[in-house]
């Protein structure tokens, strides 16, 4: 395990040039100090999880102080935010401190948001508040242990700084891991600048660095292009499959690795409802939950059109036009496992289905339900689960049907069912009310909510001893908490 000193910086994006980024310097934080850290996350770095208590990380991470190496960038980027275009975006409270390699030879961006202004915060602060900081950093490890490709997060550094909102808050900075933070908007930047020799240069930069396997195909341009779409569509069918809901799907919140990232007023589903709005913000409804599927491919079809000088029109269509398939296959195959099926049949969907429409205006708790489902024999987890439904008889004919389907399956033991269907079914979710009992426990200067809230959605699929309040339905007053961008 190495010293916060024993990094290794590489940092590629950088070179690249001030075509693509601007260096800045963050603005340090007052009186910088832990609020949490993730140990999974940092042993990505190869660090040793006891330099986080002290003193020189929160240093580090609070923008008193850099590496020797560390070359600080706001990268500059354009995207379509609720459909219209922006012509220029940025990092507006971020950095890019550099890359840094670890011991098996992967790249890892350290990102610093909340780390002041910068030529792209358009009237900004460029700070970020503590509820944001660690709403972000609670997700990006809650969904990474959740099997959902996300960004990770290193830590949340609190301070006296103050930072104006509706009210006055603190400021705080998270740091942000992952291969790259590169994103569709970085695309349509130098697309619609006309940019050409830039945007060549980016379209070589992401393919040598993140697709090289895509040089070994006839266009290899299109191949990582057909790969992004892969990607988007499996990451979209896993939120799908798990009830999270990203709030807001702008094209420059979208990642070229299709990874989640830049969360804000996420939240996953308490009770099911496909229509779900969880950014108040959202006046329309454009990032709702079911719309969460044709907007990934909205996107797309944007990136698409800003990679138009290096691949035909006609060949992205055809590539577009796998996203709704392998969406379908990615999602189908994830609820057949929720629904502890190990076979296919061509009913399953309309089985998947229908579940659903049950759900929809029950009150039916979407996760609590897959994970009760599994609790025991499908005979008496649906006869147990019977009561949560308003459509009693329509649910009746959906449990037999299931349950003439489990036996159809018959796969294994009722032990071993239990086992598969737990290992996918999380007990543990990040609950909105959960987030928000942890933020004002750490706005009042108390950080252990925060830390054990974490270290119980780090394991989302294990019963934990002593920690069944996490596993509960949330109170009425938790399932109307109103969640906008500010942060």
């Amino acid at each position: 395990m190495k010293a916060l000193d024993e990094l290794t910086f590489d940092n590629r994006f950088a070179r690249l040039g001030d075509a693509f980024s601007t260096h800045v310097l963050p603005e340090p934080l007052d009186e910088p100090r832990l609020v949490v850290a993730s140990k999974a996350a940092m042993a990505l770095l190869d660090l040793d999880p006891s330099v986080a208590e002290t003193p020189v990380f929160a240093e580090l991470f609070g923008g008193h102080t850099l590496w020797a190496e560390a070359e600080p960038r706001a990268m500059v980027y354009s995207g379509h935010q609720f459909g219209g275009y922006t012509p220029q975006l940025g990092d507006g409270r971020g950095l890019l401190l550099g890359e840094v390699y670890n011991q098996a030879g992967e790249h890892w961006d350290l990102h610093l948001k909340g780390a002041g202004m910068t030529p792209y915060s358009r009237m900004g602060d460029g700070r970020a508040v503590l509820r944001s900081s660690i709403r972000e950093f609670l997700a990006s490890e809650a969904l990474h242990a959740l099997g959902i490709p996300s960004s990770r997060a290193l830590c949340v550094i609190g301070s006296n700084t103050p930072v104006w909102r509706e009210k006055q808050e603190r400021g705080a900075m998270v740091l942000r891991l992952a291969p790259s933070h590169i994103r569709f908007g970085h695309f349509e930047y130098f697309y619609y600048t006309q940019k050409p020799e830039q945007q060549a240069q980016l379209a070589e930069h992401v393919l040598n660095l993140h697709y090289p396997q895509c040089r070994e195909q006839p266009e290899p341009y299109l191949a990582m292009f057909r790969e992004i779409v892969e990607r988007n569509a499996e990451m979209i069918a896993k939120w799908q499959a798990y009830g999270f809901c990203h709030g807001v799907m702008n094209t420059d919140n979208m990642s070229i690795l299709g990874i989640t990232f830049d969360f804000g007023p996420f939240a996953f589903l308490d009770d099911f409802d496909a229509h779900f709005i969880c950014n108040h913000s959202d006046h329309e409804g454009r990032y709702s939950f079911s719309n969460q599927v044709p907007i990934g491919q909205w996107n797309l079809s944007a990136l698409a059109q800003a990679l138009t000088p290096f691949i035909s029109v006609d060949a992205l269509k055809e590539a577009l036009g796998l996203y709704l398939p392998l969406y379908q296959a990615h999602y189908l195959d994830l609820m057949r496992r929720r629904l502890g099926l190990t076979t296919a049949e061509d009913d399953d969907q309309n089985l998947v289905e229908r579940l659903l429409q049950l759900m929809q205006n029950s009150g039916v708790d979407y996760t609590l339900f897959f994970r009760r489902l599994g609790d025991e024999s499908a005979a008496l987890a649906v006869s147990r689960l019977r009561d949560d439904f308003v459509d009693l008889a329509g649910f009746d004919a959906w449990a037999e049907r299931y349950k003439a389907r489990v036996e159809r399956d018959g796969d294994g033991s009722e032990e071993q069912r239990r086992a598969r269907m737990h290992a996918v079914n999380p007990l543990y979710i990040l609950r909105n009310y959960l987030a928000q009992n942890a933020i004002a426990a750490a706005e009042s200067g108390d950080y252990s909510e925060v830390r054990r809230l974490h270290e119980v959605l780090s394991k989302p699929f294990e019963e934990q001893a002593g920690m069944e309040q996490y596993a509960q339905r949330p109170p009425d007053w938790g399932k109307h908490l109103e969640i906008s961008c500010s942060s």
